[in-house]
């Protein structure tokens, strides 16, 4: 009897060691967090450089050059008041298909850059109208092919919510409706979690993603400093009733939580010790390229003792972007600059206008729109307008687009590129 219980017990710490064996060979799988520092697989430290896949999955006007028609809801709009929505759905299908591709992948990572960062809707994963689709498998879609590239050329990929249901800023970044109905409306919570479970839980064993970037830009600066205080006292406790779920799937990737006031404010967090795989992230565009311009973001991060990462930064000059650069370097914060493709430059791929851009689907764009009469006065030639729309696709392939060199160069990496790019 004594012989059967040993035996017993000498195969059930076997089979605990093996389960702990293959725990612990998965969680090698993943980057992890050292204090500070972010660490790979391998044990080595991680320095974040990359670029952000921005208006491919969250369009934004002025990288199409417009200034009132400045998020997806009014640039969908106006297409189907120029094309009609049938067109509306064409171009946006072809839009997906073709702004980011296999190749746009393999010219980042010969860059020299370790990480994207991916910005998207939630309306991806709903079946309310985005984009053309209103199904809730689209972005499934999209980050499945994502991760693949990811995977074939060695890049770290971080999810960013850019908009979240309700909206969590209050402007047109978050594709909403001036407020960010998000921090006082339970149904839009509970979407929030919701979707980031269903995320996790898909995701939760793959080493691709280096993490979840739970919303962008919280509460904007445009409301009263009363208005903004109280969103902001909201703010943790959105993100810890986010992380308990995700936690609940997925207990291998990191979370990455934003600062409010377009990621810059970080006196909202109060805990920092209610998950063991937490990372903050903060924005920065103008000001001075120096440590004092940013202290207070250091000061939270050696609070904190955890990793901070510049998950935007860009449009200035390239000298302003190498010193910023090295900035960052210097205090230990990684970085993914904002976006890699737009018209125009100002990025790490520039797409060309096609002719009579701004005299057609600009001036349209901008043109008043607030009634049915005042939209058939200022409709364009529709057959005119859809060749512009097909042909800004076209443009926008990373064949047909210019390498914008020194911005590349500002941001660290290289610009120069083997021509026997393979896909």
């Amino acid at each position: 009897m004594k012989k059967a219980t040993i035996l017993i017990t000498l195969l059930c710490t076997l089979l605990s060691m093996g389960a702990l064996s293959t725990d612990a060979k998965q969680k090698g799988k993943f980057v992890t967090i050292k204090g500070e520092n972010l660490i790979n697989p391998d044990g080595s430290k991680l320095n974040i450089v990359g670029t952000n896949l921005g208006n491919w999955l969250n369009p934004e006007g002025y990288m199409f050059n417009f200034k009132k028609t400045n998020c997806e809801w009014m640039i969908n709009d106006m297409v189907c008041e120029l094309a009609s929505p049938d067109f509306a759905r064409e171009f946006w299908q072809e839009f997906k298909d073709n702004y980011i591709t296999e190749a746009d992948i393999a010219f980042i990572k010969q860059t020299g850059a370790n990480t994207i960062r991916l910005p998207f809707n939630y309306k991806l994963f709903t079946r309310e109208d985005y984009m053309g689709r209103n199904d809730e498998t689209e972005g499934f879609r999209m980050m499945d092919k994502t991760i693949e590239w990811c995977r074939k050329y060695g890049l770290h990929l971080i999810l960013d919510m850019h908009d979240c249901p309700g909206g969590q800023t209050g402007d047109n970044i978050d594709n909403g409706y001036g407020y960010p109905w998000l921090f006082v409306s339970e149904a839009s919570q509970q979407q929030f979690c919701n979707i980031w479970k269903a995320i996790a839980n898909k995701y939760k064993d793959e080493p691709v993603i280096l993490g979840y970037e739970l919303m962008n830009e919280p509460i904007a600066t445009m409301f009263s400093k009363e208005l903004q205080a109280e969103l902001n006292a909201k703010l943790e406790g959105v993100y810890k009733r986010a992380t308990k779920v995700i936690r609940e799937v997925d207990n291998n990737h990191i979370i990455l939580l934003g600062g409010a006031q377009w990621n810059g404010n970080f006196e909202p967090f109060n805990d920092w010790t209610f998950d063991d795989k937490i990372m903050y992230t903060c924005h920065r565009y103008g000001g001075e390229p120096t440590a004092k311009a940013i202290q207070s973001i250091i000061d939270f991060r050696d609070k904190t003792k955890l990793p901070m990462y510049m998950g935007e930064i860009g449009h200035n000059t390239d000298q302003w972007q190498t010193d910023f650069c090295a900035t960052m370097k210097k205090a230990n914060i990684g970085y993914t600059f904002w976006p890699y493709k737009k018209i125009d430059g100002s990025c790490m791929m520039g797409i060309k206008k096609p002719a009579d851009w701004d005299s057609i689907i600009v001036k349209f764009s901008e043109a008043d729109r607030s009634s049915f009469d005042a939209i058939r006065k200022a409709r364009p030639d529709q057959k005119k307008g859809k060749q512009l729309l097909i042909q800004f696709v076209e443009n926008a392939k990373k064949a047909n687009c210019i390498p914008q060199t020194g911005y590349i160069k500002s941001m660290g990496l290289k610009a120069e590129q083997k021509k026997d790019l393979t896909f």
